[in-house]
């Protein structure tokens, strides 16, 4: 019974992927419950599985666009397992003794040969080319298979020859774009052109709407990390041996980003169409990058979750994101969003609204610089902090309490709810 693949669905608003690899081959058997092929989507990149076991047949190629619902593959669960399949190789056929090919081939410069063209393997329609306008075989650059000579190479050859004879009696220089075929296939490759990824294009567009339909602004402030690095060099190898995680930064600043937005609650809130919805839960979208682009799952009601579950929470989306395991509800839901740039180095940036949300913070790299503290100079690890966010429904002066709440619970942790 031929049994058919169908692209799922996998989220109400999704219509479209791209089959970003196949994990079995056309040809080779699939058992029921392995997974068959990756499906990337504008919104997350999940693996489907086989629901019957037998050989697959695949009509799709990798990197191939496909619509929900669309047949890509089929699966003949009527053939056996390879270990029952007994094949019987057919005999080998004694190859062919080879034809001689004529060639013409012609010598300059004192007699050293130039590449030949086959004579007698020209197309009806390239031979007449050649005799009417009396052009050497050799002189065409085959671009068929074999380096065949095609009816467009000989008409390329007649009009080069034509440039190259007009050039000769006007005095003008030959000009790259007269070059025979050869030299644009270099410059051809000296780029490549690919098509976007949906999650690209998605990325893309939501950047580019943030910024039409949002009026943006950022604050900045700097905080010094030293209490919160003093106390992860105290507490890691107890809480590491007694939770299975490290202790990392992301967590402080989640613990932190709540209080703030529980001072500031217009900040955990969003526009939508006249109103103004305020959020009463706090669920924190954490932005991870991934070869396919960034994505941010969300970490729900942050503010009942501990230190451990936050960091448990952090390192298992960051794990699954890597591997495009992520599930469309993981995404979906957020009411504000953390960023670092600082794993990547950068000092100084302004994070883009993550829509509908109407702020971002954006952490930075870790940085120790000389500061003034208690009226004397001293070096300590500082970083800048970026808040952006949406002017239409926060004020300058709410933004900046947010940050500067946010920047106190970071230098003196001890405002935090301390589960350690």
């Amino acid at each position: 019974m031929i049994v058919e693949v169908k692209v799922p669905s996998v989220g109400e608003s999704v219509t479209s992927g791209v089959v970003s690899a196949w994990h079995k081959k056309s040809g080779e058997f699939v058992n029921e419950g392995e997974p068959l092929f990756a499906l990337e989507t504008d919104k997350v990149s999940t693996d489907i599985v086989a629901d019957k076991s037998g050989v697959l047949e695949t009509k799709v190629p990798e990197g191939q666009e496909v619509k929900i619902g669309e047949v890509i593959a089929i699966i003949d669960d009527a053939k056996q397992t390879p270990e029952q399949k007994k094949e019987e190789k057919p005999p080998k056929k004694a190859p062919e003794p080879r034809k001689k090919q004529e060639t013409i081939s012609a010598s300059v410069d004192g007699g050293i040969p130039e590449a030949s063209a086959p004579a007698t393997n020209l197309s009806p329609s390239v031979r007449r080319i050649v005799e009417e306008q009396r052009i050497e075989p050799e002189e065409i650059t085959g671009t068929g298979p074999g380096g065949r000579v095609t009816k467009t190479d000989a008409l390329a050859a007649v009009e080069n020859r034509s440039k190259t004879d007009k050039k000769t009696q006007t005095g003008e220089p030959q000009r790259s774009a007269d070059l025979p075929a050869a030299t644009s296939a270099e410059t051809e490759a000296r780029f490549t052109r690919k098509r976007m990824s949906p999650l690209r294009r998605k990325i893309a567009q939501q950047l580019v709407m943030a910024q039409h339909t949002a009026a943006i602004l950022t604050t900045f402030n700097e905080c010094d990390m030293n209490a919160v690095q003093e106390l992860r060099r105290s507490k890691q190898d107890e809480f590491t041996k007694k939770h299975g995680v490290k202790l990392g930064l992301m967590s402080f600043f989640v613990k932190a980003a709540v209080e703030a937005l529980k001072a500031v609650p217009v900040v955990n809130g969003r526009i939508e169409g006249d109103d103004f919805i305020e959020n009463h839960f706090y669920d924190i979208g954490v932005a991870v990058g991934t070869e396919r682009g960034l994505v941010v799952p969300v970490v729900r009601d942050a503010d009942k979750k501990s230190f451990a579950d936050l960091e448990h929470d952090i390192a298992d989306y960051a794990t699954k994101a890597r591997d495009g395991k992520l599930k469309l509800e993981d995404l979906q839901g957020g009411t504000f969003t953390i960023t670092n740039g600082g794993v990547y180095g950068s000092l100084f940036a302004t994070p883009i609204l993550n829509p509908p949300q109407s702020g971002i913070l954006g952490m930075h790299k870790i940085m120790p610089r000389p500061v003034a503290v208690d009226g004397k100079v001293q070096v300590r690890p500082m970083m800048y902090l970026a808040f952006s966010y949406d002017h239409r429904a926060i004020d300058g002066k709410e933004a900046v309490t947010f940050l500067i709440k946010v920047k106190e619970c970071i230098e003196d942790p001890k405002k935090l709810p301390l589960d350690l």
